[in-house]
């Protein structure tokens, strides 16, 4: 009877251990002068020396996956842009606080590690930090046999920001009359996948895979710009809208006696989003329960002073139109 090793029964450490360091090049050009530790410590190391800029600096933190997306990645073996996915939907996240991402680690678990594969995703998940301006500093790959089919894997991702304390956004300074920007998305974003699948067959994923894996948009930078302009007076609320949409995502910013009024008709809804809901046959209010509808972003800001926003954005490549306004409620969103 030959040896069993743990090479064997399914677990490459040598391979895993090549691959890393084939792609320390690739996450190196994300560094900062702060991060400390190359990639392949136990840990990250990241210098805090940048509180010395801050005079009450606030962490922020957040962690989050790319869902049944990435079913659509399996199926035409495409991982370039779910990277870009992981970490987007992360950023976007502490971004809604008014911070600004400093770092951020990866988890991927599979199967069986495959090359080519693996660098496709870490190139995307390089190419989402340079975008959102952050470090990756640290990661794990678990290779699991039996837990995973073969050719599957799934993605999670830990993003770190800071924000001045007195400048944290959440919604509190909301009053009614402010008014409801909307931020264009890329598309489907990370959401609604289970759904999608459902409804369309496994020949129409694939025709269709292009506008599927399109990577969600990455708001950091140009939000960060308009933040340092102008963060006490105009803008009040963010809201990252991914799961759950627009009933779930935007009262998370709503005041006690308020409510958020969206015009449906303020804004161009992306095709994609009406091919779901006809060939599904999903009803709208459905529809805005599960997709962000063509809005990957919400703002609230001072009434009166939404062109400027808009104008500054437009300046920052993102598209936005004013949706809604701010009126008397029950911390609801209110469509029509």
């Amino acid at each position: 009877m030959s040896k069993i090793t743990y090479k064997s029964s399914g677990v490459d450490i040598e391979k895993a251990r090549v691959l890393v360091d084939k792609i320390k090049p690739f996450i190196k050009t994300t560094h900062t002068k702060e991060v400390l530790a190359d990639i392949g410590s136990f840990s990250g190391l990241f210098n805090a020396r940048f509180f010395k800029k801050y005079k009450n600096p606030v962490l922020v933190s957040s962690t989050d996956g790319v869902g049944t997306k990435l079913k659509i990645a399996f199926l035409v073996d495409k991982h370039d842009t779910v990277g870009i996915d992981l970490v987007a939907m992360n950023v976007n996240d502490v971004l809604c606080l008014g911070a600004k991402p400093l770092f951020f680690l990866d988890y991927l678990a599979c199967g069986k590690l495959e090359k080519e594969k693996y660098i496709q995703i870490i190139k995307g998940i390089v190419k989402g930090c340079k975008e959102a301006g952050c470090s990756l500093i640290a990661g794990e790959t678990a290779e699991m046999p039996g837990m995973y089919k073969k050719g599957e894997y799934d993605l999670a991702g830990f993003c770190v920001g800071v924000v001045e304390k007195d400048k944290i956004i959440d919604g509190r300074n909301i009053k009614i009359g402010d008014r409801v920007i909307g931020l264009a998305s890329s598309g489907l974003h990370a959401n609604g996948f289970s759904l999608v699948r459902k409804i369309f067959s496994l020949a129409e994923q694939k025709k269709m895979a292009q506008e599927l894996l399109r990577p969600t948009r990455i708001y950091v930078k140009p939000i960060i710009s308009l933040l340092a302009t102008c963060y006490s007076l105009l803008v009040k609320g963010i809201a990252h809208i991914t799961g759950g949409a627009f009933s779930e995502k935007i009262p998370r910013i709503i005041p006690e006696g308020k409510a958020i009024l969206l015009k449906k008709n303020s804004w161009p809804i992306p095709r994609i989003f009406k091919i779901i809901q006809e060939k599904g046959n999903v009803e709208e209010k459905e529809m805005y329960k599960v997709f962000n509808m063509g809005m990957g972003m919400v703002l609230v800001v001072e009434n009166g002073k939404e062109n400027f926003v808009i104008e500054k954005l437009e300046n920052s490549g993102i598209k936005s139109w004013v949706i809604g306004e701010v009126v008397k409620g029950s911390r609801e969103v209110i469509i029509n």
